[in-house]
């Protein structure tokens, strides 16, 4: 078995999608649930609330071979495992989603059938247990073109929720045009984007030494640098409908803001005089959603009040053990409503995600 610094370097090479044995993860009944057979039942003001997880990993072995890329055995998905874990950590819903680690790859054809692999499978384990998983699509983003095609084909045909897109694509930004014709179908189609870090490799020489800097930094900081372009490129201007959830609580977007309403102030001779944004750069935020990954019930409540509750959905980043108790992160975090607990843990992930 891997030690915990090779299974960190392993997931770095595949872009944080590999899993960790679920054995890593320590589980434990905790306030707001009672057993049922095994499978914790979440309660909130006496109402059982379904919880649905929308940062979940996963990875598909068939299409890992394909590309040559081996995964350990303790890493591959086991459903029954998973859903033993699931049920232990009272999670009802996990939507499914694979980092991307193909986008530097040139091959369009290989890639073509690696992302067809990947979404057939996904598709697959949903309908196995259409109560416990739905999934985000994978596309080949570095063909944009290709990619349109894609997640019409996850949502129209397979079912899928919406895509799971990283933090950016080689070395282009979400913001770039070449990708709008993307942002304009997932709008057209009214899915979710679900963005999650891959790092800064501009970055790695710095945050290279102990404490695993290059996630613990890098990772947040590329969820920031990936919203911020979308915001100040008039992204969301031009696609005002468009559905996008970042990782990890944003990164470090919305704990330092305010700083971002005062750039073009400062130094409107460094910003581009073609871009007018329709709002303040905070209020884009109330816009975008957020898992509720991050650290310490204040966290969570400083999230809230920066964005809106109602832009806060469940996210335990699972297998990889940060937090394995992010049912009880919501349920003891101070200050929030029965109401709005309800809410972050799976009311608006359902409507998000068309989960009826």
């Amino acid at each position: 078995m891997s030690t915990r610094r090779e299974f960190l370097q392993q997931s770095a090479a595949v872009a944080g999608v590999a899993f960790t044995s679920c054995a890593m993860l320590d589980h434990a009944h905790a306030q707001g649930g009672k057993p049922n057979q095994g499978r914790r039942q979440v309660v909130v003001a006496g109402k059982r609330i379904r919880t649905i997880d929308v940062h979940a990993h996963c990875v598909i072995p068939e299409a890992m071979s394909l590309v040559g890329m081996k995964i350990a055995p303790q890493t591959l998905v086991v459903v029954e495992d998973r859903l033993r874990i699931m049920d232990e950590q009272g999670i009802d819903m996990e939507a499914l989603s694979i980092n991307p680690f193909w986008y530097r790859n040139n091959d369009r054809d290989k890639v073509t059938e690696l992302i067809r692999i990947q979404n057939e499978k996904l598709a697959e384990i949903c309908a196995k247990n259409p109560d416990r998983f739905v999934a985000f699509a994978s596309l080949a983003l570095q063909y944009p073109d290709l990619a349109v095609q894609q997640l019409e084909t996850a949502v129209k045909k397979l079912g899928l929720r919406g895509a799971a897109i990283g933090g950016s694509v080689g070395d282009d930004e979400f913001a770039n045009p070449k990708f709008h014709p993307v942002w304009a179908k997932a709008q057209e189609l009214g899915v979710l984007l679900f963005i999650h870090p891959a790092g800064v490799p501009a970055l790695n020489k710095r945050l290279a030494g102990n404490g695993v800097l290059e996630n613990v930094i890098g990772n947040p900081l590329d969820t920031t640098i990936a919203l911020s372009h979308l915001i100040f490129q008039g992204t969301f201007d031009r696609f005002p409908g468009l559905k996008v959830c970042a990782a990890h609580g944003g990164g470090y977007l919305p704990s330092y803001a305010d700083r971002s309403d005062h750039g073009c102030l400062t130094f409107p001779e460094r910003c581009d005089p073609n871009i007018k944004l329709q709002k303040k750069p905070t209020e884009y935020l109330k816009q975008i959603y957020f898992d509720s990954l991050i650290f310490g019930g204040e966290a969570l409540r400083h999230l809230a009040a920066q964005v809106g509750v109602n832009q806060i959905v469940l996210g335990t980043d699972y297998p990889f053990p940060w937090q394995d108790k992010s049912v009880d992160h919501i349920l003891n975090a101070p200050t929030f409503t029965d109401a709005q607990r309800a809410a972050m843990l799976g009311e608006t992930a359902a409507k998000l995600l068309g989960i009826k």
